[in-house]
């Protein structure tokens, strides 16, 4: 029954993440929710008319890495599944421009993650755990003049879940990337994206809460076209990508 099962849910105030929190409390799931903005959760809980005993709000930054281990000891629950939403996105221009931009994208999407995985991964004690789900982006796959720096930092993300993947299967914990291109979200607000790829944040948290045992999670026919394309296209073609 997963009403004794619980998500812990970091970078819980992405859009994406506030969808995942809907749909696994839909799904019987306790919930915690860690974001610096606990503010925004809180309110986001209130609009909803969440049960608050089945949501705990906790104070998490990716970017604190020695607050970590003292953040994973006070769990109120050790987690059965896992979800890393976290994410930072300056555009390309102003990334190489700016290295403050360039290493936050650096320690939210990728550095953080891996300092809270590890702690959570090599816990060894904590038998609930079943499932890693790290968020990660089309721009990791190939790199991209139009957004190297940051699919730089997705792509690194990508590869770190593949090797978890790994240290983890004996275990029988299963690790999943999500691999999305356009979202609707507030990360992406102002950027020139083609409407016709945009896919909203409820659809790309179903993806997510229905995870299989394929490492790779690509949501959209569409996506899944262009993704497998750009797996095994020549690199003089891909240089001519925007």
């Amino acid at each position: 029954m997963n009403q004794n099962k619980t998500v812990l849910i970091l970078g819980a105030n992405s859009d994406v993440a506030k969808q995942c929190i809907l749909q696994y409390i839909e799904k019987g799931f306790n919930i915690i929710a860690a974001s610096r903005n606990t503010e925004s959760l809180n309110n986001f809980i209130k609009k909803n008319n969440l049960n608050n005993s089945k949501i705990t709000v906790l104070s998490f930054d990716s970017a604190d890495f020695n607050s970590h281990q003292n953040f994973y000891n006070l769990l109120p629950s050790k987690p059965h599944l896992v979800i890393y939403a976290a994410g930072f996105l300056v555009e390309n221009e102003k990334a190489l421009k700016d290295f403050k931009g360039t290493q936050q994208m650096m320690i939210v999407n990728y550095m953080g993650a891996v300092s809270i995985l590890n702690i959570i991964a090599t816990d060894k004690s904590n038998k609930n755990l079943e499932r890693i789900i790290g968020l990660s982006s089309l721009s990791g796959v190939r790199g991209r003049k139009s957004n190297f720096v940051y699919g730089s930092t997705k792509a690194a993300f990508t590869t770190y879940l593949a090797g978890l993947r790994q240290e983890l299967a004996l275990r029988n914990v299963t690790v999943n990337v999500l691999i999305s291109g356009y979202i609707n979200t507030k990360i992406n607000a102002g950027l020139n994206l083609n409407k016709n790829l945009l896919m909203e944040p409820d659809y790309v948290a179903k993806h997510i809460v229905n995870a299989g045992n394929s490492f790779t999670i690509v949501p959209n026919f569409k996506w899944k076209m262009i993704y497998f394309i750009l797996k095994i296209l020549p690199e003089g073609l891909v240089a001519k990508l925007p």
